[in-house]
């Protein structure tokens, strides 16, 4: 599963983070792009989550990783986009589900109320759970009409 191609963004409030995010899913053998932002300097996150949302849109990349200060500016950015469905996660049991139940496609992550040991934990079971599909399948199809 670690072949799987990851893109991951951030505003200036997630960028300290998302740094370390990045040098833990190496160090574990995903793939990954960095598409910004590069420092703490304030930028706004509708940019960045539009440019991460779009690449999965594409199918350029499997998965997203997004982080902003609460999580949500940049999760609402990326669900905006077609076939898109980025959950806000701000601990394990809530990223199993995201993936099990809701076949999410980005992860957000409040990078102001989580510490690293916990955001290590959101990405890797992210990464890790597969979609359930059964009972779930037709919840996911009736997201997009």
């Amino acid at each position: 599963m670690k072949s799987k191609k990851i893109v991951i963004a951030s505003d200036h409030a997630g960028y300290k983070l998302k740094e370390k995010i990045i040098k833990y899913l190496i160090k574990e053998k995903y793939k990954v792009k960095d598409i910004g932002t590069n420092s703490e300097e304030s930028v706004d996150y509708p940019d960045f989550g539009h440019l991460l949302a779009s690449e999965i849109e594409k199918g350029n990349y499997d998965l997203g990783i997004s982080l902003c200060g609460s999580g949500n500016g940049i999760n609402m950015t990326a669900n905006k986009h077609k076939g898109i469905r980025s959950a806000l996660c701000w601990n394990e049991e809530i990223s199993r589900l995201a993936r099990a139940h809701n076949k999410s496609n980005i992860c957000s992550i409040p990078a102001r109320f989580i510490n690293y040991e916990t955001a290590v934990l959101i990405v890797k079971t992210f990464m890790e759970t597969e979609f359930e599909a059964g009972r779930h399948e037709r919840r996911i199809m009736k997201i997009a009409y």
